[in-house]
């Protein structure tokens, strides 16, 4: 039995009947009452019809079947439904069509830039107008005189390996990362996007290292803030840290991270001993 709502086949071959599938049918069955939970009394709906807004076009809110408070046929929920599904294959292609810049980027066509890694691998082609595209460094060193005037001029960020370069490359290219490499390589892209001020790359790092903030991270991510300009991180950190002082303090990686950061114990310790003042004071 073809439904009449997702049937790839042509309209002049479909059977002379109204007939949905079990999905379709269900959906419908959701919309509907989900229709029936925002009808209201007769003056609310009265009411809210005098305050709808329109769009650009001139087309009312109010023509799609969730934003009515009056009950709806079928008829025009199942259109309603066609049109959603059509919006969706059209957002489809426009990725799908995007998305060949990756295949560029991976098959190297036409690349006229090698970035390299700091630990002397192999160098990985580029293109110069992404690369300037997303980042104002970046542009910066393109711009230059000798990066113009040699044809096989590489730029090489010493602070990331092969693979994490692999992976900045990949977000810069498609605007996303996977996240076990997202959670594999974080410290390493945040400092690499807060250096080559890459601010979308920043802000993703940022927020899911404070996701992810707990007694075996905080130190690290600490660290890595200190490195960077992000106040809300490190002070999230501080922070974290003066709430539980005694199982970070006591854990085996406090000493060594004491050591080589003598400056942040001092803010933990001024951060504690302000907590416990202001907490007597209360």
């Amino acid at each position: 039995m073809d439904c009449s709502i997702c049937t790839t086949m042509p309209s002049i071959l479909r059977p002379p009947r109204n007939t949905i599938c079990g999905s379709c049918y269900e959906g419908a069955r959701t919309t509907i009452a989900l229709l029936k939970k925002l009808e209201g009394s007769k003056e609310d709906r009265h009411d809210k019809s005098n305050h709808n807004s329109t769009i650009n076009n001139g087309s009312s809110i109010s023509s799609s079947p969730l934003f009515s408070c009056e009950p709806q046929p079928l008829e025009k929920v199942i259109k309603w439904m066609k049109n959603m599904k059509e919006t969706e294959e059209e957002q489809k292609k426009r990725i799908v069509f995007l998305s060949s810049f990756v295949s560029g980027f991976k098959e190297q066509l036409h690349a006229d830039i090698l970035l390299k890694p700091g630990d002397d691998g192999p160098p990985i082609p580029a293109h110069r107008a992404l690369l300037a595209s997303k980042s104002e460094i970046f542009k910066n060193i393109l711009d230059s005189d000798g990066c113009k005037t040699a044809p096989e001029y590489a730029i090489t960020l010493q602070e990331l390996n092969s693979e994490q370069l692999q992976a900045l490359l990949e977000f810069l290219y498609t605007g996303t990362l996977a996240s076990d490499k997202l959670e594999k390589h974080v410290y390493a892209l945040f400092i690499a996007a807060d250096k080559y001020m890459i601010h979308y790359l920043q802000e993703l790092c940022e927020q899911y290292m404070l996701s992810s903030l707990d007694i075996s991270s905080v130190l690290n991510v600490l660290d890595v803030s200190d490195l960077g300009s992000s106040k809300t991180l490190k002070e999230a950190c501080v922070g974290f840290v003066v709430r539980n002082m005694d199982d970070v303090v006591f854990s085996d990686k406090y000493e060594p991270f004491s050591q080589k950061n003598q400056h942040l114990c001092v803010e933990i310790t001024r951060a504690f001993l302000m907590e416990t003042r202001s907490k007597r004071r209360d």
